[in-house]
């Protein structure tokens, strides 16, 4: 009782000023982490773009190159590069900054989620962008660039980076499914009842999202790209039943000490 006494209190240390204080000591950290990262990823950003566009690099003839319409395009597009870069890069320095200014107002048993929801959240994030990159980028460009073949394709290095980086945050956004469940299921909005019974309703949401981000329309591509979102909704399940389990002995644990 003494540590959830005292684990209460946590929250109320800091007065209003001194949260206003603190949060703006963490976003000067977190400034400086960006412009940091921006300034080391300046330097290697014609590599990082290079990288980036070798999903379209096969499917665009002998030349292989993207092209820019103005002088200072080329110019514009690193440095979008470099920002893009810098904030990935610094991502866990960021979430750490967010974690270190949100942390004085959770209970104890709340925090010891902290890691295991961070380190989750970034390698599921990470694993959705390279299953784009690696999957959904190059067959969707194949497909549209095939679908054109009567014409000569000229695609805008901004134009290409628009979509591809639409799509790397958002299969890295559409990976987040189990992190986000996890997180509606500790506060008890979500059960793996409810996942469960609504099951093939979700299933049906997906295909039909895959159907609109497919490049081509019939099943068996769909159905590579339907499959890991329906693995992350089966994940999800377990997730929830975690922790409705570990919600239902913490609720037997107080009416044991009420009783």
């Amino acid at each position: 009782m003494i540590d959830d006494e005292n684990d209460s209190e946590l929250g109320g240390k800091m007065t209003f000023l001194e949260h206003l204080d603190e949060l703006r000591r963490r976003l000067i950290y977190v400034l400086a982490f960006i412009t940091v990262g921006f300034l080391v990823s300046w330097i290697f950003a014609e590599k990082i773009y290079d990288f980036i566009a070798r999903p379209i690099q096969p499917f665009l003839g002998e030349n292989g190159k993207l092209v820019f319409t103005k002088p200072t395009e080329a110019f514009s597009m690193y440095m979008r590069v470099a920002i893009f870069a810098g904030i990935f890069f610094t991502a866990p320095l960021i979430i750490h900054q967010v974690w270190l200014f949100i942390a004085p107002g959770l209970y104890r048993k709340e925090k010891r989620f902290a890691l295991p929801f961070v380190v989750s959240s970034l390698f599921l994030f990470v694993g959705g962008s390279a299953f784009a990159y690696y999957i959904v980028l190059p067959a969707a460009y194949k497909f549209l660039i095939n679908f054109g073949s009567a014409f000569q394709p000229l695609i805008k290095i901004d134009e290409y980076w628009d979509l591809t980086s639409t799509i790397l945050l958002g299969f890295g956004l559409i990976f987040q499914m189990p992190v986000i469940v996890a997180f509606l299921s500790l506060f008890g909005i979500v059960t793996p009842r409810f996942l469960w019974k609504n099951f093939r309703y979700a299933v049906l949401v997906i295909f039909i999202i895959a159907a609109v981000i497919s490049p081509t329309p019939d099943a068996v591509t769909q159905t590579v790209y339907a499959a890991p979102m329906i693995g992350l909704y089966a994940i999800s399940i377990l997730v929830s039943l975690f922790f409705k389990r570990r919600r239902d002995k913490r609720e037997k644990e107080l009416w044991g000490d009420s009783a």
